[in-house]
């Protein structure tokens, strides 16, 4: 086969393809909308997973959602304006084109409508040339989402070599770091505004000059050289620039009425924290959905007929930074938190490293049970937790007994102990309420 774009046989191969890639695309579409449809689920799964881990994927996965939305809503409108222009031309099969005289309006209307409807040919080229188009704009937007996932991955990048990595004092990384991501946004503006323009600062000679190097570092970052031919096939079209102006409103419209919620109350609300007076799902073990996780502290049931009562808290960053402000001794030469690598940190480990290991563990521990206070009611509980993993989460569990609890409605209350920054006072902070009910089994 000839490839070459100047042969006229590659170019009737095209002309060929073109009429026909209605079917093509009606069977990618079906495909990639039933695939879209059920992706979301187990993205959202490991969404949820990764938050209640704290883990860099919690800024990546809603990038990957978005762009699954917005795929599955640029597919459907095609399917839709496809199955017109299918219909469309079954009708015209029937009755050929529209036939102005044979509807016997006045001649005001008649002028009108020809003005506007037009021809029935005119318009089914009209619909083929928006399916065409919107088809190829459903996968340059998917493009256009992974270019901004890896602008916003270079700055993480940034982040963790200036501020985590060690390389550079605290003060001194978040110098560089807010002198970097200030002049790399600054840049980002720029190409936004190009790109909203549509252009418009490569047309002028004098802003040509200036945007053509970032022009070209972009082009690296985002990899938008891979796609540019579809960029600028697509807005040297009418049609094309047409489509590229109304998406972002779409989008923008859809986002506004996807937020829109019917507010039945002035005082109660389903998303309220578990409190003497609500109950929330996320604080009892047994009520958490499918791949849902803790957000801050859970006992097993609503409803208690054992004995004891087991208290979960899962551990997250910020815990250990109250655990360090409380005990100076554990602060670390070198913080480790963040991005390491296993393979070349298990050769570092020394001799004796599982006991030290034991031995951190105990004052840690013993940090944790001196910062984190149980009570039930107005009873107050020596706290003894452990590190344990519940629910796919690292935390801390601790069992309180309620040997002298009497039957009925309790609120089990856990408060920890917090430096305040400003005044560097030591301050009780409450971190959850949750009610149960205690019954003796019999």
């Amino acid at each position: 086969m000839n490839n070459d774009p100047k042969s006229s046989k590659f170019k009737e191969l095209l002309d060929k393809l073109q009429q026909e890639s209605w079917q093509l695309e009606l069977l990618i579409t079906g495909f990639a909308i039933f695939g879209l449809i059920n992706l979301i689920e187990p993205i959202q799964a490991a969404l949820n997973e990764s938050k209640a881990l704290q883990s860099y994927g919690r800024f990546f996965y809603p990038i990957i959602i978005t762009a699954c939305y917005i795929l599955i809503i640029n597919l459907v409108i095609h399917v839709i304006l496809r199955g017109l222009w299918i219909g469309a031309i079954g009708l015209r099969y029937v009755s050929n084109d529209i036939d102005y005289d044979e509807l016997n309006y006045s001649k005001r209307f008649t002028n009108y409508l020809k003005k506007k409807v037009g021809s029935f040919d005119g318009y089914i080229a009209r619909l083929e040339n928006y399916c065409s188009i919107l088809f190829a704009v459903t996968f340059l937007t998917l493009f256009y989402l992974i270019s901004f996932f890896l602008v916003f991955f270079l700055l993480m990048i940034a982040a963790n070599f200036f501020i985590e990595s060690g390389f550079f004092s605290k003060f001194v990384g978040v110098t560089i770091f807010g002198f970097f991501s200030i002049f790399f946004l600054f840049l980002c503006i720029i190409v936004f505004i190009d790109f909203i323009t549509l252009g418009y600062l490569k047309k002028k000679e004098w802003s040509s000059f200036l945007y053509m190097p970032i022009y070209k570092v972009f082009s690296i970052i985002t990899l938008s050289f891979l796609y540019r031919p579809l960029v600028y096939n697509l807005l040297d079209n009418k049609f094309g620039r047409r489509i590229a102006f109304l998406l972002l409103p779409l989008y923008m419209s859809i986002l506004y009425i996807s937020t829109l919620d019917n507010v039945r109350s002035n005082y109660l609300s389903i998303n309220s924290h578990s409190s003497v007076n609500y109950s929330n799902n996320n604080n009892y073990l047994d009520l958490l959905e499918k791949n849902e996780f803790v957000k801050n502290v859970a006992i097993p049931t609503k409803i208690v007929n054992k004995p004891y009562i087991t208290v979960f808290i899962p551990f997250k960053k910020e815990t250990e930074d109250i655990i360090l402000q409380n005990n100076k001794k554990l602060v670390p030469e070198k913080d480790e938190r963040g991005l390491n690598n296993r393979f070349f940190k298990s050769f570092s480990k020394k001799k004796g490293y599982s006991q030290k290991r034991d031995s951190i563990y105990s004052k840690y521990l013993a940090t944790f049970n001196n910062t984190y206070n149980i009570a039930i009611d107005t009873i107050k509980f020596s706290s003894d937790f452990i590190i344990n993993k519940t629910n796919k989460q690292l935390g801390f569990e601790s069992i309180v007994s309620l040997k002298d609890i009497q039957e009925g409605k309790h609120l089990i209350s856990i408060k920890r102990k917090v430096l305040n920054s400003e005044t560097q006072k030591e301050e009780i902070e409450r971190v959850a309420e949750i009610p149960f009910w205690y019954y003796k089994s019999n």
